[in-house]
């Protein structure tokens, strides 16, 4: 049953990317409240799913990703977007703040392996796009660089090869505290 709801999700959120951005110019700004919207009226309808909560933003930001690479976008300057707009409509719905960040950003992840992407560049815009998110709706940015940090590397570690290095070195060099988040994670 759940499986089956996360397929319909994915797949809804995908063809209505694919609808709302068709044509438009401003492919940055519209994906956040596009995104946020489609998160929040997916929450409504899956509503049994929010004890999971990682899964409802994972799905969608899997959903937009791939309805975004449909339309020949690029993808990677699109994550942060993505991100961003799932975890303000996540939030906003009532699903837990680090569930957000985790779903969202490990999925990014995930979705940029399956399509043949730099995860390590996905990684440090899905980080961005976290924390832009979080601080939108009013949350903890501190917590949430850190759940970011935290799932993007479990996420590398599960792509195996040398994602967990190449996350690894453009997380401390692109995002702001990283360094001693992976700091600490290494102890």
């Amino acid at each position: 049953m759940a499986f089956n709801l996360i397929s319909k999700l994915v797949n809804g959120v995908k063809g209505g990317i694919t609808g709302a951005l068709k044509g438009s110019a401003d492919i940055g700004s519209s994906a956040i409240k596009v995104i946020k919207d489609i998160t929040v009226s997916s929450v409504k309808g899956v509503g049994e799913l929010v004890s999971a909560g990682i899964n409802v933003p994972a799905s969608i930001v899997s959903g937009a990703i791939s309805g975004i690479a449909e339309l020949g976008i690029t993808v990677v300057q699109s994550v942060k977007g993505v991100v961003n707009g799932a975890i303000q409509g996540a939030v906003e719905s009532g699903i837990n703040q680090n569930e957000a960040v985790k779903g969202t950003v490990a999925q990014a992840i995930f979705s940029a392996k399956s399509l043949g992407l730099n995860i390590a560049d996905v990684a440090v815009e899905a980080v961005n796009g976290a924390v832009d998110g979080v601080k939108q709706v009013g949350g903890d940015t501190v917590s949430a660089t850190k759940d970011a940090v935290f799932a993007a590397m479990d996420a590398a570690k599960e792509v195996g090869g040398d994602g967990l290095s190449s996350v690894e070195t453009a997380l401390k060099n692109s995002v702001d505290g990283a360094k001693d988040i992976i700091s600490e994670i290494k102890k």
